[in-house]
């Protein structure tokens, strides 16, 4: 057991975790800390207890539960969470014994989500996640049902709604997918009317807390939410991003992943994950000063799998290079871009990887065109790639972003690439 001493926040949380082999539990039970530390308690401590699989009853032996709940007694923890799934009986069990409110892994990124969701649609989709993991654990409305609505754990739809009938539950429930498909045919269409308008998207994407929103701000001062915190943004931004080359990309900065992500997220969010899926350019935003960049990448890499993003180029971004003690330490890996996106450091390789991955080649024209080649002018205007003219004496000067099959009618006239 590994005690944190800090006594300055109300809500106290034990930490349980249980190990069985099945994944790195140490690092998952990190992570737990700092999902906790998100969702504003104070994680007091961890326990861990080795097993070959979670007991049915109570999760944990009966030993290890009448630690936790001397503990509890001695340290004044508020609520016990667990970093795995638990069935009803498993928390109405451990909460029967230990007198203390009990949630899991899940039940606290649902909170995480319930805390960061701003827009409408994101307060849709936490309050779906929500009522979909919480439909079957309402059966027996004991202990466990009255502790609703007070603290880490508890918060979105809210306490009324919760001790409804089941039917009435379902009846919200289809009524949220109802909203949210509607919301998701609109999304779809302006991606439609996005691809008519030949605008181009570049979807960051990436781990929780890899610096994706700072990445955002430094690009195209956004003024993006940028905290050390997980999740700290959750409904996607997109503004505009100019290249060097004179083309503009749509910028899109998504929701952050964690491993095991509750598949009533992944459900939920998916509309919105599909910023990413639908992107032509993606780029994976991982922090390489991190002991566990390379699992970050794989989680994120499985999720752009499981959305259908074969075939479309994604980009590798290693951000804040400045923490890592050995540069050597970097990964050099083919076609991938090393950052620092809090200050700046990288960004034109960044750029330029991007322009190499559009999906057309294009390229700005600084053109000084004859009077009597005006309508070379007019060819240009009717392909939409005219972006100024302006008439002086010795001709008229014009730029034209142009995609390749064009180059050659504006390399005449020249002026500068």
């Amino acid at each position: 057991m590994e005690l944190h001493e800090n006594r300055q926040t109300i809500q106290r949380a034990l930490l349980v975790g249980i190990d069985t082999g099945e994944y790195d539990a140490e690092s998952s039970m990190k992570e737990l800390y700092e999902l906790v530390k998100s969702a504003g308690a104070e994680p007091v401590a961890n326990m861990m207890q080795k097993r070959d699989k979670p007991d049915g009853t109570t999760c944990v032996g009966s030993g290890r539960l009448e630690e936790i709940t001397e503990f509890c007694r001695a340290q004044e923890i508020d609520f016990i969470v667990f970093d795995t799934e638990l069935t009803p009986t498993q928390i109405r069990n451990i909460e029967q014994a230990t007198d203390v409110r009990t949630i899991d892994r899940t039940m606290l990124i649902l909170d995480i989500f319930a805390i960061r969701a701003k827009t409408n649609e994101g307060k849709l989709q936490v309050e779906l996640a929500q009522l979909k993991y919480l439909l079957p654990r309402l059966s027996g409305k004991g202990k466990e049902m009255s502790r609703l609505g007070g603290g880490v754990g508890t918060r979105g739809p809210g306490e009324t709604k919760l001790e409804t009938d089941k039917r009435h539950i379902r009846r919200r429930i289809e009524y949220l997918k109802e909203a949210l498909s509607e919301m998701t045919d609109r999304r779809s269409r302006h991606r439609e009317r996005r691809r008519k308008d030949g605008i181009i998207t570049a979807a960051i994407v990436g781990y929780t807390n890899a610096g994706k929103s700072t990445l955002m701000n430094t690009l195209t001062k956004a003024g993006v939410l940028s905290e050390d915190k997980l999740f700290a943004t959750l409904d996607p931004t997109s503004r505009a991003l100019q290249l060097p080359n004179g083309v503009s990309v749509m910028l899109i900065d998504t929701v952050g992943l964690v491993r095991r992500l509750p598949h009533h997220l992944v459900e939920a969010f998916k509309s919105t994950l599909e910023e990413a899926a639908t992107a032509d350019i993606i780029l994976n935003v991982c922090d390489v000063s991190g002991e566990e960049y390379r699992l970050h990448l794989d989680v994120t890499n499985r999720l752009l799998q499981e959305l259908g993003c074969e075939g479309r180029p994604i980009i590798p971004v290693y951000n804040k290079c400045d923490l890592v003690a050995h540069p050597d330490d970097i990964p050099h890996d083919s076609g991938s871009v090393r950052i620092c996106a809090k200050s700046g450091e990288g960004m034109a390789e960044l750029l330029q990887a991007i322009e190499d991955h559009l999906p057309v080649k294009l390229k700005l024209f600084r053109l000084l065109v004859p009077f009597d080649k005006a309508s070379l002018l007019s060819e240009f205007r009717s392909v939409g790639a005219l972006r100024s003219q302006e008439y002086t004496a010795d001709g008229i000067l014009a730029e034209v972003l142009l995609e390749e099959p064009l180059w050659h009618k504006a390399q005449p006239y020249t002026m500068c690439n």
